[in-house]
């Protein structure tokens, strides 16, 4: 199977949403996505870059390597190197320990959590990531 990657930001949008990632169409917002054979199989979004700090959104289908070195170099230059952020941020259903365990292996820490704040009533953790912490740049 041959491994690509994308950058059609509506493509990786749609990716995303359907996996049920909550995202809001918004100006600036950039994508990168990885393919299979032509199928999708990954993504991230990026938006509310502020000069410092950009925040990430990431989904997989379940089942699929679709996290390969190339793709993960890749999510982590363009905010870092590209865009010289600081720090990426992201939010996490605490529920969701899949997504947690794969930010944590990636090197992202819990910066904080939101009591209440996620659809089923349960938590939400903030996670950062620092320029100077990233090991995939």
């Amino acid at each position: 199977m041959s491994i690509q990657l994308i950058t059609d930001a509506e493509r990786v949008f749609r990716f995303l949403t359907f996996q049920g990632v909550d995202l809001i169409r918004s100006a600036g917002q950039q994508g990168i996505g990885v393919e299979r054979s032509g199928e999708l199989v990954g993504g991230v979004m990026y938006d509310d870059y502020n000069g410092s700090n950009i925040w990430m959104h990431v989904a997989g289908t379940e089942g699929i390597r679709w996290a390969t070195r190339d793709f993960v170099r890749s999510v982590f230059r363009y905010p870092f190197e590209q865009l010289k952020c600081n720090r990426i941020t992201g939010w996490v259903e605490a529920s969701n320990e899949r997504a947690r365990r794969l930010d944590e292996h990636l090197g992202f820490w819990p910066e904080a959590t939101l009591t209440g704040a996620a659809k089923d009533g349960g938590d939400v953790i903030i996670y950062c990531m620092r320029r100077e912490d990233c090991r995939f740049r």
